[in-house]
């Protein structure tokens, strides 16, 4: 239905910032809800921030909430992740998805994005 390619991804100090961005291809993006979700090595993969189709909502898990933005702009069919105030715990292969619904779970979420790494230093 819809292809998503992550982009932005890095290494970065404790504390530092990274934006990343995941363009999707289709006719309908705005027809979706977009979200980020990431997976650390040995981990499940955990549920990061959405948002809803025309940015009227936004839900971020409470480990995030305060230091990433997400946003979306559907004339450029792309989703950001802003993440300011960086932590070594936030190391992990960030990948976005959408889906015509919003949610939490990871496996309710109908197509992905094939991830990218973002490496946080001490």
């Amino acid at each position: 239905q819809v292809q998503l390619v992550e982009s932005g991804g890095g290494l970065v100090q404790a504390g530092g910032s990274l934006r990343l961005s995941c363009a999707a291809s289709g006719r309908t993006f705005s027809d979706y809800a977009m979200g980020w979700f990431r997976q650390a090595p040995g981990k499940d993969r955990e549920f990061v921030a959405a948002i809803s189709r025309n940015s009227a909502a936004s839900y971020y898990a409470n480990s995030v909430k305060g230091r990433f933005t997400i946003s979306r702009d559907n004339a450029k069919n792309t989703v950001y992740l802003q993440m300011n105030s960086l932590k070594p715990e936030d190391t992990a292969v960030y990948y976005c998805a959408a889906d015509r619904n919003l949610g939490v779970v990871a496996a309710f979420w109908a197509s992905w994005g094939q991830g990218t790494q973002v490496t946080v230093s001490s």
